[in-house]
């Protein structure tokens, strides 16, 4: 043989060699099982089942097993999946054996929590001529460890509870209770047709409404179909309801406002989440059958109060039965907050509003508790909870007294309720003593250079001083006294007392304002910013606060709406703003408000009020001077046996009632009802 030809007959050999290796090891079951695992984890559902063994591919289709996987994934919201096998240390060579079992682990996110599982799987080998291939001879249970064929998978939630409102003796002020739904039996409505008709009026709901809920498709003649849901506490709807053929009721479970009206602005009220909110807290947990607060502390304290429901993956029998439990995240119920309110308060002082417009705040003006937040007229919050009618809300929306509004939270003009700053800003900055004395001719005072512009007075005394400018509520003292100390000196006194600041309580409420620019834009506004006209404004728990300095020996404690605990030690927001001697002065003159026959607010003389100190205030509203406008009125009142209970309240349209004093009544009685 020649050189060439031996050459040749070597390489040949050779390829052959090679070519009969290449042909053994053409597939690994490794590799096979690889590509496989690539395909799930990219949720490619379609080529995994093209990888299934004839066997597989005989127990299901592959429009079944798409389905199974996309519509399992989808329902326990399968997140972040990542399977991994165990490659064998020594794999057979494929000419060795048809079989080869690996070991898979699967981990996912689901919206139970994590779920982990492993499991073995055979791969068979395939022949096509030459040609060696591995399949995934696949069985349920790696869709979840255990499934079988005859069985379900369910997302079961765990529900949550919602945290609960308390006042600060344990009484609910937004609690997890019950609520009575009214619904019909349709077979018990022939021959009363008039039932739906007599129900709707009762519900105050369109006889559409009815029609429409008993004409869904899944209703038969002895199904409850539910109309409404209703307060439990409205006794007198459930039992008229009752009364009419073919209506029964059940108890559901609600969130109760057992304060009402009363508490209404303060507490808010839940509802269904909104489609705008849903995309706002998407990443939250929320879903479309979520309750989330609507207004008042349960949108304040969302947060805090939300509870978030748990959820099982459980496996189930053909006819729903529960087999066993596949993952399970337990629910995180929301916590209880326990607010400073007295609820006995907060109910006094609306008893009192709830015929006017107006608003109160209440406080502890040693401790800074607020015993109440009060705004009228209100509304029912259940309402709003179990779901408001249309023509219920419309109502509300358009009664021209707002009783949607909260007005404890807005700032209005104070009129001589102001006073008592104005003088303790003028003695600290040594403007007057005690005992300085204005000499006053008449009831009306101008300069010479305000044109139009003149301030009047009730009383004409012609030596008027401190005390009395305090007792009577001399409105020409006081707009001099504000010229005397002037504008820079006024500003700067005012922001000790918190003006323009936010004020510190777990409760968004307007900054009280000096005017409308932070200024005094001519001499004019100035005089008249000393009696609390001008444009100037004031929250009424904040200036209920400021009234603190008087009793605190010069500090403003801080406001506390939430409980943290038991304490006696009060927390000061501000310090030192006037001396004690200072504070001793006006309180002294505030007393006589109320004791001396002279005084604003001695009457009306209301019996088994306790002794009283305080301020009234008258605060006019119209466009220019000569004008008739409305008057809203004024009294901030603490009681002087030890002082313990602090009301600023405000009604509006007090002219021809008696101005303030139709409010001094209100807060006497107030006194009266909560000191018996």
């Amino acid at each position: 043989m020649s050189v060439k030809r031996l050459a040749f007959a070597c390489i040949a050999a050779v390829l052959l060699v090679l070519l009969n290796g290449c042909s053994k090891n053409e597939e690994t079951p490794s590799a096979a099982f690889s590509r496989y695992i690539k395909a799930w984890n990219d949720q490619n559902f379609e080529k995994m089942y093209g990888m299934l063994s004839t066997n597989a591919k005989n127990d299901i289709s592959k429009k079944e097993f798409v389905k199974r996987y996309k519509d399992i994934y989808a329902g326990i919201e399968a997140r972040h999946l990542k399977v991994t096998f165990d490659r064998p240390k020594n794999e057979k060579n494929s000419d060795d054996t048809n079989k080869q079992a690996l070991t898979y682990h699967v981990k996912m996110s689901t919206i139970a929590g994590s779920l982990r599982f492993s499991g073995k799987v055979n791969l068979i080998k395939v022949k096509k001529g030459d040609k060696v291939n591995w399949t995934v001879d696949w069985n349920r249970s790696m869709l979840l460890p255990g499934l079988k064929d005859g069985e379900f998978v369910r997302v079961k939630t765990i529900p949550s509870k919602r945290g609960e409102i308390v006042d600060r003796n344990g009484n609910g002020l937004a609690i997890n209770g019950q609520a009575v739904q009214i619904g019909l039996y349709p077979a018990q409505l022939e021959g009363h047709a008039d039932t739906k008709a007599k129900l709707a009026a009762l519900l105050h709901i369109p006889l559409t409404s009815i029609e429409n809920a008993l004409s869904a498709s899944w209703v038969t003649p002895n199904t409850f179909v539910p109309i409404k849901t209703v307060s439990a506490l409205d006794t007198k709807t459930i039992e008229q309801a009752s009364r009419l053929p073919g209506v029964m009721t059940q108890n559901v479970a609600a969130r109760v406002y057992p304060c009402g009206a009363a508490c209404a602005h303060l507490t808010g009220y839940i509802g269904t989440i909104t489609k705008e909110q849903l995309e706002k807290y998407k990443d939250k947990g929320y879903t479309a059958t979520s309750v989330i607060g609507k207004n008042g502390l349960e949108q304040l304290l969302e947060d805090k109060l939300r509870g978030i429901d748990g959820h099982a993956i459980v496996i189930t029998d053909e006819e729903g039965d529960e087999l066993r439990t596949v993952a399970e995240k337990p629910a995180k119920n929301g916590k209880d907050v326990q607010l400073t309110i007295d609820v006995n308060v907060q109910k006094a002082l609306y008893n009192e509003l709830k015929k006017d417009t107006g608003t109160a705040a209440a406080m502890d003006p040693t401790t800074g508790d607020v015993l109440a937040l009060v705004s009228a007229p209100s509304f029912d919050p259940n309402a709003f909870a179990l779901g408001i009618s249309q023509s219920g809300y419309d109502q509300l929306i358009n009664d021209p007294n707002k009783p949607l509004l909260n007005r404890f939270s807005k700032s209005f003009a104070p009129g001589s309720s102001i006073k008592p700053l104005v003088a303790a800003i003028a003695l600290k900055n040594g403007t007057i003593q005690p005992d300085t004395t204005m000499t006053i001719t008449g009831k009306t005072w101008k300069k010479e250079n305000w044109k139009d512009f003149h301030i009047t007075r009730v009383d004409s005394l012609a030596k008027v001083n401190l005390r009395d400018a305090i007792v009577y509520s001399d409105n020409i003292y006081f707009a001099r006294l504000a010229l005397k100390i002037g504008a820079d000196r006024l500003i700067s006194g005012l922001k000790a007392f918190g003006f323009t600041e936010t004020l510190p309580v777990e409760y968004p409420m307007d900054a009280s304002q000096i005017s409308n620019s932070g200024n005094f834009t001519s001499e004019a506004m100035l005089a008249n910013s000393g009696y609390g006209q001008g444009e100037i404004a004031v929250n009424p728990l904040h200036l209920a606060v400021t009234y603190t300095a008087f009793v605190n020996g010069g500090n403003i404690v801080k406001p506390h709406l939430i409980k943290t605990g038991e304490t006696t030690k009060p927390s000061y927001w501000k310090k030192g703003v006037i001396s004690g001697e200072t504070a001793k002065t006006i309180y002294n003159d505030m007393v006589q408000v109320f004791s001396s026959p002279e005084g604003t607010a001695y009457k009306p003389i209301v019996e088994g009020a306790p002794p009283l100190a305080g301020k009234t205030g008258t605060a006019e509203l119209k466009d220019k001077q000569g004008e008739k406008g409305t008057e809203n009125g004024w009294v901030v009142a603490f009681n002087t046996n030890r002082p313990s209970l602090e009301i600023a309240m405000m009604i509006e349209h007090v002219e021809n009632r008696g101005g303030s004093h139709y409010v001094v009544g209100k807060v006497k009685n107030a006194f009266k009802t909560l000191w018996k």
